[in-house]
């Protein structure tokens, strides 16, 4: 019987002390650096993959080479049913519990989108479509009204209502998602901006303003510009002067548009035409961001009423049309297609 018992207590020595080795290699792996090849850029975590797979999938990629490890920390700490799914950016140097508290946190790798300054709505739909590959598709078959109903938007035109910026999205967000950022974040500027306004000017509401950013968007890249192209149109408003600005043409001519602007299509009347309507276009006519907003309600307000392209990318302000007319001579005569920001008499 004392044999037996002897026995009993060494194998149980044994036992406990090959659990306890178990348990400090255990955690010797699984807080070392992996020491991988490279660096993985996107390891993908599909929804509704089960912990198994995920270790099965982790050991075939050279990932980890203890997943019996890797399942009993896990386990042990209750993290297996914690990991979420997304993409996840796998440095090489990496431990084992670092990639699995990572998947835990669901913090995967961030791509970034741009709605990009004075695009349409029906190009940055375009945009989106372009990206299936990291953006689910959840819009292809829905109209534009249907999608701004979708947003909760109050406006029935979506031109402009997407603020033009860069966005950081995560691989199989939506596009829906995406739309609803854009619009909220352009919600956001254009609320802060227009409480802070300048009070005179001739904007009966913020979204005149909004209308008013997009013309001052397609106008000029410059970005020191931006206020004094409001500034003009701000003035031409004022003393009843029509806008006359080549952009809001453009958009009202569509896709009809091959690039040049005729004297036929200056003289034709559309919704957008501010050669032949007074004040400003119905709706905005592209994109905005944060800078054109902001010259938009803070026009600088001085003495040019005319402007032309350089051909550089900036233009030259003049007080009067004579000085107007100089500059067109000197700018626009050397060039194939004349740019027009001119009020007719």
């Amino acid at each position: 019987m004392k044999r037996v018992l002897v026995l009993f207590f060494i194998l149980l020595l044994l036992g406990a002390a090959t659990m306890g080795w178990l348990w400090q290699d255990m955690h010797r792996y699984m807080n070392a650096s992996m020491n991988l090849k490279s660096d993985i850029p996107s390891l993908i975590v599909s929804k509704g993959t089960s912990f198994n797979r995920l270790l099965s999938d982790l050991e075939d990629d050279g990932v980890i080479n203890k997943p019996l490890y890797f399942k009993a920390y896990a386990r042990i700490n209750k993290l297996g049913v914690k990991v979420k799914a997304g993409e996840y950016l796998v440095e090489k140097n990496l431990s084992p519990n670092e990639l699995l508290q990572k998947l835990v946190s669901g913090k995967g790798v961030q791509h970034s989108f741009t709605v990009i300054e004075g695009t349409t709505f029906k190009q940055l739909r375009a945009q989106l479509a372009q990206r299936a590959e990291l953006i689910k598709q959840t819009l292809s078959d829905k109209t534009d009204v249907e999608i701004l109903a979708a947003l909760g938007a109050k406006e029935s035109h979506p031109e402009g209502l997407f603020l033009a910026d860069t966005f950081q999205v995560e691989r199989n967000s939506t596009d829906l998602a995406l739309l609803a950022r854009s619009y909220n974040a352009q919600q956001q500027v254009l609320s802060k901006l227009w409480e802070a306004r300048d009070k005179k000017l001739p904007y009966k509401t913020s979204y005149e303003a909004l209308i008013m950013a997009s013309i001052v968007e397609k106008e000029t890249a410059v970005a020191a510009e931006r206020p004094l192209i409001a500034g003009v149109f701000i003035k031409r408003l004022k003393i009843g002067m029509r806008l006359q600005t080549d952009p809001t043409v453009i958009y009202g001519i569509g896709d009809k548009y091959t690039g040049n602007i005729t004297r036929k299509d200056l003289r034709k009347p559309t919704a957008y035409n501010t050669y032949t309507i007074n004040g400003l276009p119905p709706t905005p006519i592209a994109m905005v961001g944060r800078e054109a907003i902001q010259a938009a309600l803070n026009p600088k307000v001085g003495k040019s009423l005319y402007f032309v392209a350089k051909g550089d990318g900036s233009h030259q302000f003049s007080p009067s049309l004579k000085a107007h007319n100089r500059a067109v001579r000197q700018y626009q005569l050397r060039r194939k297609q004349q740019y027009r920001s001119t009020p007719e008499k």
